[in-house]
């Protein structure tokens, strides 16, 4: 199929072209893989069946060779056939075995055993063997912006507006600090997606037939797989387990989001403290040759607008009647699109944010222009320290006067005759954070260097 014959962007433009990505995630998200999986999970049962003695070994290997060749392509043509898709997969499997081996394929299994389980399985080893080295990426390049910029001195701002001074690796170590506790979160909660292989209403009817122990059964095909069985499931495993995973995602996708809005909001003309790397042969405009758009953040941000909402479809997969109706058997499909859009985000920011362009002029330029005002705080404090009965509102009209008058606040306050007293019990290094506003930055570089250093230690990059 011609690649834009597609319908979903993710596949024709945000990772389509690129082979490599392409391949990355197809092992685990497309209908391949789903499928593949799948044939894993009806594999281990057939292992399982043989060292329980339920059948032979050589039914037990016919069975497990059979699921290396199904492919998804001739279970969709089944499905055709019959309308049912895992009935469709077993199908397949009985085809290529003896009549000695049929009676074992998906023996004593209901379909969401091997559904919820092929799932778990496979976004577990998505995480781990893709996901989780692109996070890791990632994180390791805002460690060294933030280490190199750590003395980078900063005009601080809230609600829009010029605050205290931090420094800007001050500001990227806010990143390191979010992205490192979700890289945490979703390896731990892909840790712990659940399988199950409790049968049609999870009572373990059919398992019950044949074991003794059926919960032993049950726990030895999971084992085979490297997962364990929730602690209870009806036809479906408890949704909270995806819930909380697909969550953890989610939540990354909003910090990744956060920093690309920062990021593109200091890329303003006005601003200018921040650049993406724009190449000789790249248009910023149709119409306009001289701009410099910041699209890769704005993608980021606008990939996340598409991805956060779809939360909700998990929230909701929550309530399934009695011990299951088919209410997320379509939504729970669009997971892997989830996870691909965090991915090619992730990869999208590490390729901006290595090549960003600090404008340590324009920072200093933009320091300057509230330089006076920001002696506001640190002199109100160090008044009230030395009994100043009401200082904040005494700087307050003092910072009105300056802007009024023009007069610098520091002018203002250094011919104050009411406040001389006060000044006159200030220490030398207190006196000199009056006179050089670019000091007040409290241990904004040894918090960024002890942010950095946690993170690298517990992440072991």
């Amino acid at each position: 199929m011609d690649i834009f014959d597609a319908i979903s962007p993710l596949d024709y433009r945000y990772y389509g072209r690129s082979e490599n990505i392409k391949k990355e995630l197809s092992r685990f998200l497309s209908e391949n893989a789903r499928i593949k999986y799948q044939l894993k999970v009806e594999a281990a049962l057939a292992k399982v069946l043989y060292k329980k003695g339920i059948c032979t070994e050589d039914a037990a290997n016919e069975i497990i060779k059979a699921c290396q060749s199904v492919t998804a392509k001739e279970v969709y043509e089944e499905e055709d056939r019959i309308k049912h898709d895992i009935r469709a997969l077993v199908n397949c499997i009985r085809k290529r075995v003896s009549e000695e081996a049929k009676p074992f394929v998906h023996f004593s299994a209901t379909s969401f055993d091997i559904i919820n389980t092929a799932d778990s399985l496979r976004y577990k080893e998505f995480v781990e063997q893709v996901l989780v080295k692109v996070l890791l990426e990632f994180e390791k390049t805002l460690i060294s912006i933030a280490e190199r910029e750590k003395n980078t001195v900063q005009a601080g701002r809230t609600h829009g507006q010029h605050a205290e001074p931090v420094t800007f690796g001050f500001a990227v170590a806010e990143y390191v600090s979010r992205f490192g506790n979700c890289i945490i979160k979703i390896k731990d909660s892909a840790r712990n997606l659940k399988g199950k292989f409790s049968g049609a209403v999870g009572a373990y009817n059919a398992a019950s037939l044949f074991f003794d122990d059926p919960e032993g059964f049950e726990k030895d095909i999971l084992k085979e797989l490297g997962l364990s069985p929730a602690t209870h499931s009806t036809q479906i495993v408890e949704p909270e387990y995806m819930l909380d995973f697909v969550h953890s995602v989610i939540s990354c996708f909003g910090v990744l989001a956060n920093l690309a809005d920062d990021m593109r909001h200091l890329q303003r003309s006005e601003i200018g403290e921040v650049a993406e790397m724009f190449k000789s042969v790249q248009v910023g405009s149709s119409t306009m040759p001289h701009k410099r758009n910041p699209i890769n953040f704005e993608n980021v941000k606008s990939m996340w607008k598409v991805f956060f909402p779809r939360i909700n479809t998990l929230f909701m997969d929550q309530i399934s009647e009695h011990q299951r109706d088919l209410t997320n058997s379509a939504s729970s499909r669009f997971i892997p699109e989830i996870l691909a859009g965090l991915y090619v985000s992730v990869k999208r920011m590490n390729r901006v944010m290595k090549n960003i362009v600090v404008d340590k002029e324009n920072i200093k330029k933009n320091f300057e222009m509230s330089k006076d005002m920001i002696t506001a705080e640190p002199l109100y404090i160090l008044l009230a320290a030395n009994g100043h009965p009401n200082a904040h509102e005494y700087v307050k009209q003092l910072t009105l006067e300056s802007q009024k008058t023009g007069k610098s606040l520091r002018e203002i306050v250094m011919n104050d005759k009411n406040l001389k007293p006060y000044i006159n019990k200030l220490k030398p290094e207190q006196r000199e954070i009056l006179e050089n506003p670019e000091k007040y930055i409290g241990i904004a570089s040894r918090k960024t260097e002890n942010v950095c250093k946690y993170w690298r230690k517990r992440l072991g990059i």
